[in-house]
């Protein structure tokens, strides 16, 4: 730690760095954020900067409102896009404390830290890669004006989109996020950045980055990207699908090489907690009414709790890239999207699949056939079941699951649900354009 200090102190200085942003997240995954001056800087990093909780979704009631935003010295780095002129800008990620230096259990980089050390005790290390979707319109406005009309890796001549992709990526590595690759999604104007592989803190933290970065680029082209799942009707909305191992030091704990899908009992298990659990998580993996917009048949969003090898219509596909390759087994939970919040979003995907491994839980077989083709008796038979939905449904399982209350923490567990029953019951008193044309010129 005090190496990760005296490098941040060094950077400060050779790149003349004025303000420091110090970064969190609150319950829904909002980006907070507050800046320093440097003179105040190794100061911060010894005790934390003291800022008001009150005005933050779940941080803290009105009358317990102080709080410390402890720095993570491992994640510092210069904010690219922000002007150098009179002194650079960089960030760092925090950890959030109450003012005695505990912990605070309704930071969600805590929840995360908490149920990865779990993993460590069973001798695990969770990594991730999701793929987080996205779209650009020409504003922010209701008209949902789309850049182009291109669809699933479609290369199109003077596609604006190209350069957007391009000008983020170069951003990001800056910052010292690494990508696999970038191509165009199947709806009109949706795009994918795939984040490099890497452990499950860093990735939610990338994350975060990743998603200000997207709408940082548009912004400078006067236009506007949005990770709202489902911004148009009758087209695909936007997933986060996670791809996900556990690592017992440099062993890939998911592999079997005498397996025929080159699968351990340990990733089956792993399996087997994710579709038992799927239902109760959802809540906070798909977290916003517009969520269940997505997860509706006929639209590459999983519906069905079943898993196969190749088969997109599942919750969960097992790639199949580099079949036989050790590192590169894994699996692919295909429900989350990318308005989630990652930390608590990895969080509970990591718990589900840990309660199947220490359970044992059997994995039933995995499903080749499509789905959604499938009647609700062929269904039934083969103990298919569904997610929620909707967002009531999925309250009502988060509330009594006690899965849920055990990685989450009773007093974020309680937090989240009153803050998601709160949506609902404003969603549900609306009245829709839908229902106007439908019902006002016949009732």
């Amino acid at each position: 730690m005090n190496e990760d200090k005296e490098y941040v102190l060094e950077q400060v200085e050779a790149h003349n760095v004025k303000f420091v942003n110090l970064w969190f997240t609150d319950i829904l995954g909002y980006l907070k954020s507050f800046a320093i001056t440097v003179e105040g800087l190794a100061l911060s990093l010894d005790e934390g900067q003291g800022f008001d909780g009150s005005s933050i979704q779940g941080f803290a009631r009105i009358d317990e409102s102080d709080m410390v935003a402890m720095p993570d010295p491992a994640t510092f780095t210069l904010l690219p896009w922000r002007p150098q002129e009179g002194g650079a800008v960089a960030r760092m990620f925090c950890d959030i404390l109450r003012p005695d230096g505990t912990l605070y259990s309704c930071d969600p980089r805590y929840v995360l830290k908490h149920n990865l050390k779990r993993a460590a005790e069973l001798g695990f290390t969770f990594y991730v890669g999701p793929e987080l979707e996205y779209f650009y319109f020409k504003s922010d406005g209701l008209e949902l004006e789309v850049l182009d009309r291109a669809g699933y890796f479609d290369r199109t001549p003077r596609d604006e989109a190209i350069d957007l992709r391009r000008e983020t990526v170069l951003i990001l590595e800056q910052m010292g996020i690494k990508v696999e690759y970038s191509h165009h999604e199947v709806a009109p104007s949706q795009h994918e950045i795939d984040l490099r592989y890497t452990d499950a803190l860093t990735m939610a933290d990338n994350a975060m980055s990743y998603r200000l970065v997207v709408k940082e680029v548009a912004l400078r082209h006067g236009l506007y990207a949005t990770f709202m799942p489902k911004p148009i009707f009758a087209e695909n909305g936007s997933g986060m699908h996670t791809h996900q191992s556990l690592f017992r030091e440099d062993r890939n704990a998911f592999f079997d090489p005498d397996d025929p899908m080159h699968l351990s009992d340990i990733a089956r298990q792993y399996i087997a907690g994710l579709l038992r659990h799927g239902p109760e998580i959802t809540l906070v993996t798909n977290q916003w009414v517009n969520s269940y917009k997505r997860l509706v048949p006929g639209y590459e969003a999983p519906v069905y709790l079943s898993w196969a090898l190749t088969n997109r219509s599942d919750l969960i596909r097992i790639p199949t890239y580099k079949p036989g390759r050790e590192k590169a087994t894994r699996i692919e939970y295909r429900s989350p999207d990318p308005a989630c919040n990652p930390y608590l979003a990895f969080a509970v995907m990591l718990a589900a699949g840990l309660e199947g491994i220490e359970n044992e839980y059997e994995c039933p077989p995995p499903v080749e056939r499509n789905v959604y083709e499938m009647t609700k008796e062929e269904r039934e038979a083969l103990g298919v079941g569904t997610l929620p939905p909707d967002l009531l449904t999925a309250i009502e399982l988060a509330e009594n699951s006690q899965l849920l209350k055990t990685t989450l923490g009773e007093e974020m567990h309680s937090k989240l649900i009153e803050n998601k029953q709160i949506e609902w019951d404003e969603y549900r008193t609306q009245v829709t354009s839908w229902e106007l044309e439908k019902y006002l010129p016949i009732l």
